[in-house]
Formats: structure tokens, C-alpha cells, sequence
């Protein structure tokens, strides 16, 4: 006799609409990326990144950052949360966690994401090549080309598959909300405050974003099918 199951059903809707999420999140961040590198690669990008950088200086000191003294300190340690160290730890702490609970899935999207992405981020900083702002303008160290911005991207990835993973893990609205929200908006700080130092045009942190936002969708659906695909089916999915 059938049986209508409310809950199953509306479990049911809310993966759909969470797959559907993600496809839509990483297709805007893909054709996001395509567009900015396009700006950049034609110049049309610099007159916009200079403005930028010009703006948060005091006029005609490159070096002298707007805002208080304490503004400049949280910056320089808000953009650490993006580099590799921390990050490198905070998986490595996340995946002996998830380890410990028996969800492994979950802990190995998390590494190969990570991974993946560095991988991604390096390829496309060799292919672009692009010199980040000058030495006068910036207020910590960094290496390697400009665009995009590893620590904008990579934060991203790590910060949104977080988030993800942890809104996974309660059936609150409220509680799911929260998690993203917080992923997204350490990741918008880390970005910003890459743009503050002076270590990269407003542009690289951009297509950072862009490209990591989609990366970690990507990541996560390719969990997803894998779950669906290798989890033995129940005896209440086969009636």
C-alpha cells in the first residue's frame, strides 16, 4: 500500500535543491573567472586595480595604509587564515575529526579538495604570469604571480567545503545558514585584506573568489555521486 513519508519527501527536495545550488554556484564562478581573466589579459582591468589600490593609501605615501593602526594589525592577521600553514592545519584537524566519526567521505573531499585546488591555483598563476602591485604598495611578503589570488581562492575552497560539511551535520535552518554564512565571510575578509596589504589587484582577489566558490562546488558534487553511487541501498529505498 503506498505511503506518502513527509519527511523522506521533503529530505529528498532539499538534496535537489542543494545539487541544483551547487551547479548554479559554480557555473557563475566559472563564466565569472572567464570574464575577469579576459579583462586582464586585455588591460582593461589595470585602470580599475590602481584605483583601487591608490584609494586605500594615504595620498602619495604607497605604503601608508588607510584607517587605524589596529585595522592594519587584524588585516595582517586575518590574511594568515589564507595561507597555506593555516590552512594545511585546519584540514588536517577538520579530517582527524571526521575521521574519528567514521565519515570519510566527507574527510577525504575536504583533503583531495584542498589539494585539487592548490594544484588548480598554480597551473593558472603559470599560465597568466601576472606581476602582482608593486614592492612600494605592499605591507607584508609574497611570492609567485599575481592572478588569481591563492589566498582568495584557496580560502574559498577550505572555508566553503567547511561550511558545507558542517551545515551537513544538523537539521537547523538556522544552524546551516550560520555555517555558510560564516565560510563566505572569512573568505570575503581573507580576500579583502589581500587587497589592503597591497599584495594583489582587487581583480586577482576577484577571480580568487570566483574560481574557488566553484572549485568547491565541484568538489562537493563529485562527493555527492560518489555517496549516491557506492551507498548500499536500504531496505525502505527498494520498496
Amino acid at each position: 500500500m503506498f505511503r506518502l513519508d513527509v519527511r523522506r519527501l521533503f529530505a529528498a527536495a532539499g538534496r535537489e535543491i542543494g545539487v541544483a545550488s551547487a551547479l548554479l554556484i559554480a557555473a557563475l564562478g566559472g563564466l565569472g573567472f572567464l570574464a575577469i581573466a579576459d579583462e586582464v589579459v586585455e588591460g582593461e582591468a589595470h585602470a580599475l586595480d590602481l584605483a583601487v589600490l591608490r584609494a586605500l593609501r594615504v595620498g602619495g605615501q604607497p605604503q601608508a595604509l588607510v584607517g587605524p593602526e589596529w585595522l592594519h594589525v587584524a588585516a595582517v592577521d586575518i590574511t594568515a587564515l589564507g595561507s597555506v600553514a593555516v590552512l594545511g592545519l585546519l584540514i588536517l584537524s577538520a579530517f582527524a575529526l571526521l575521521a574519528s566519526l567514521k565519515r570519510w567521505t566527507e574527510g577525504w573531499l575536504l583533503v583531495l579538495g584542498a589539494l585539487s585546488g592548490v594544484t588548480v591555483s598554480q597551473s593558472l598563476k603559470a599560465v597568466f604570469g601576472r606581476e602582482r602591485p608593486d614592492e612600494a604598495y605592499r605591507v607584508v611578503e609574497a611570492v609567485n604571480a599575481s592572478f588569481p589570488s591563492g589566498h582568495a581562492m584557496l580560502s574559498a575552497v577550505v572555508f566553503l567545503t567547511l561550511g558545507v560539511l558542517a551545515a551537513r551535520f544538523s537539521d537547523r535552518r538556522r544552524v546551516k545558514i550560520l555555517a555558510v554564512s560564516a565560510a563566505v565571510l572569512v573568505s570575503l575578509l581573507v580576500g579583502a585584506s589581500r587587497v589592503y596589504l597591497g599584495v594583489h589587484w582587487v581583480s586577482d582577489v576577484l577571480a580568487g573568489w570566483s574560481v574557488g566558490a566553484a572549485w568547491a562546488m565541484i568538489c562537493w558534487l563529485a562527493a555527492y555521486l560518489v555517496e549516491r553511487w557506492f551507498r548500499p541501498s536500504s531496505a525502505s529505498d527498494a520498496t
